[in-house]
């Protein structure tokens, strides 16, 4: 069999001869006349020649081309049929190695893609935890098993899945994490999700949270429902149980600082200066015992949905002169200037009238307590869209950061002094109200207390119109 080099040589021979042998033809014509089988085999000669070179050369050529196209449109079974030891076979050889390679390399790939499928879906569908998985846009593309008996059919439906009992909810909580690029955790009774499951009333907290890539490109989010049923009545059982003794422990309490005052005005008897030196340390404690069942019962009434807000609108500014009122003597006598910082024309708020008065105690109170001699306590407030934000920032010693992620708990031990439930009180008043609070701190520089009221809904005034 010719190789390529062979039908290339041969090719052009026989184009050289039929070159040569059409020139003497032409420069001899009475010959071809005087032959007339000449005229006639001459042009099927010339035919014939070109039509072996095709064959020889240019077919097998055409035939690997067609090879290697179909193969590069991804079908990886097809092979060249040429065979031989030239280059030309030479190609169509590696050629069917690198198709035989691709195939296996695209089964394999294909293979350990699947593997790896089926192992993320099995553990997704083992976790107890209802799961929702989606894309970047918020398209539904997976929900495990729990999920699914906990919503129903409706749970891999973005837009069924919104008329279904908490689809809303969790919705908006993908949405939020998408747009916000971060996870979405509510706290409180707000953010949880009640279901009924059969007879059974159960709440679970939802936790949205956005996946990446190893370059940081969003590529979905993972929403998690916990069920928190039983924590939540373990709670409620803590929460009403220490209102209980908080209550019961005030009675005795209240005798025992009209016992203390007796002794301080001297109604039985003069006091040396040790004793009115240890009389004084009492009262002060028991005035701090106080104020820590007077926290726990009201934090306990929030908690429990007994304390009633008598919702009002309330002008901010005036909200924040009458903090800075109440606290003036306390910040002149530690030489703290409180400065207040807001348009008298901001919207008014929605909001009950003793909560903020609380939250500003609290706050103020921790603001005067850690801040020094010669310091600066700043008031403000701005609109941002449906809320207004309030301010609350001292030039005080701050807060170490191993403390701030807890700083809103009960007990807490960021400060050295007070009874550890002023800022818990202060979150779930603020939350209570609809709005949401935040903490800024560093240490030698100071705190910052930022926190939200919902903006007061101005209804449309109605005004009679005479016909006529």
């Amino acid at each position: 069999m010719l190789n390529l080099t062979q039908r290339l040589i041969l090719g052009c021979v026989a184009l050289a001869g039929l070159t040569v042998w059409l020139a003497v033809a032409a420069h001899q014509p009475m010959a071809a006349a005087g032959h007339p089988l000449l005229s006639i085999v001459l042009p099927i000669a010339a035919v014939a020649i070109a039509i072996a070179t095709f064959l020889l050369v240019l077919q097998p050529i055409r035939s690997l081309a067609r090879d290697t196209k179909r193969i590069a449109e991804g079908n990886l079974e097809h092979r060249t049929d040429w065979a031989g030891h030239d280059t030309l076979g030479i190609i169509a050889a590696e050629l069917n190695r690198v198709a035989v390679r691709l195939r296996d390399l695209r089964d394999s790939e294909a293979g350990r893609r699947q593997m790896e499928f089926q192992l993320s879906d099995a553990v997704l569908q083992s976790i107890f935890e209802p799961i929702i998985v989606t894309d970047g846009k918020g398209h539904i593309l997976k929900v495990n098993q729990a999920a699914a008996q906990l919503l129903g059919e409706n749970a891999a439906d973005r837009m069924a899945l919104t008329n279904t009992p908490g689809g809303g909810k969790i919705l908006s909580a993908i949405r939020d994490a998408i747009a916000m690029q971060k996870a979405v955790a509510g706290e409180g009774e707000s953010a949880l999700l009640p279901m009924r499951i059969g007879k059974a009333d159960r709440s679970f907290r939802l936790r949205t949270t956005p996946m990446r890539d190893s370059e940081g490109r969003l590529l979905g989010t993972v929403t998690t429902l916990e069920d928190v049923t039983s924590l939540q009545n373990t709670d409620r059982f803590k929460t009403q149980f220490i209102a209980v003794a908080s209550r019961k422990l005030r009675d005795p309490l209240l005798q025992v600082r009209r016992g203390l005052y007796a002794l301080t005005k001297g109604f039985a008897g003069e006091l040396s200066p040790l004793q009115q030196d240890l009389l004084a340390s009492t009262v002060e404690d028991s005035q701090k015992l106080d104020d820590l069942m007077a926290d726990l019962i009201e934090v306990a009434e929030i908690d429990v949905g007994k304390r009633e807000m008598k919702l009002e609108n309330l002008r901010p500014l005036a909200i924040l002169r009458d903090a800075e009122a109440r606290y003036s003597d306390q910040a002149a006598a530690k030489q703290i200037d409180i400065h207040v910082n807001a348009f008298a024309d901001l919207s008014p708020v929605y909001a009950d009238r003793r909560a903020v008065r609380s939250i500003f105690d609290n706050l103020l109170t921790n603001a005067l307590r850690f801040t020094p001699a010669e310091g600066h306590i700043l008031l403000a407030a701005e609109e941002t869209k449906d809320f207004v934000q309030f301010t609350v920032r001292d030039s005080g010693t701050g807060i170490e950061p191993e403390r701030l992620a807890n700083i809103f708990d009960r007990f807490n031990t960021s400060s050295e002094s007070g009874t550890g439930m002023g800022l818990a009180l202060v979150r779930r008043l603020v939350q209570s109200l609809g709005g949401q609070i935040a903490v800024e701190s560093r240490v030698g520089t100071g705190t910052t207390f930022r926190f939200t009221l919902p903006v007061a809904v101005v209804e449309p005034a109605r005004h009679t119109v005479e016909v006529g």
